[in-house]
């Protein structure tokens, strides 16, 4: 992943978003550098580190954020998301369009794709490109 600073996109500005590492992945530099990209483009971050599915889902209602942003570095990404969906979709809120990062192999995207996920980028995706495509997402 390039840390480059990310700009304000107009796109993002004042737009919220809710972060969260799945299962017990120990790796959290990604996710943190991910989540400084977005508040420096303009978007405010709430960062919940590592989370269950029905956590992740609790804020969402809470928070009503315009993105859900995951992180799996662990190879559980299938199942995870697949909570995550269900769990979004049970409470109503499966509007809010997800997104997730990590070692995820490009032959998952497809899966991803098909229960809902709106955007893969595997690790070393250039913040410049999350961010240009989450903007597109939210557009």
């Amino acid at each position: 992943m390039t840390a480059a600073p990310a700009e304000r996109d107009a796109r993002l500005v004042g737009k919220k978003a809710v972060v969260a590492k799945l299962g017990m992945d120990a790796h959290w530099r990604g996710v943190i550098v991910v989540a400084h990209a977005l508040r420096d483009a303009g978007m405010e971050v709430v960062y919940l580190g590592h989370a269950t599915p029905d956590q992740l889902v609790s804020a969402v209602v809470q928070e009503d954020p315009a993105l859900v942003g995951l992180s799996s570095l662990s190879g559980n990404h299938l199942e995870e998301c697949r909570a995550v969906l269900d769990g979004l979709r049970g409470s109503g809120a499966d509007g809010v369009p997800v997104v997730v990062g990590g070692t995820i192999p490009p032959s998952d995207e497809p899966a991803l794709a098909e229960m809902g996920v709106g955007g893969v980028f595997g690790s070393g995706t250039p913040l410049r490109t999350i961010i240009a495509r989450i903007g597109t997402l939210l557009a």
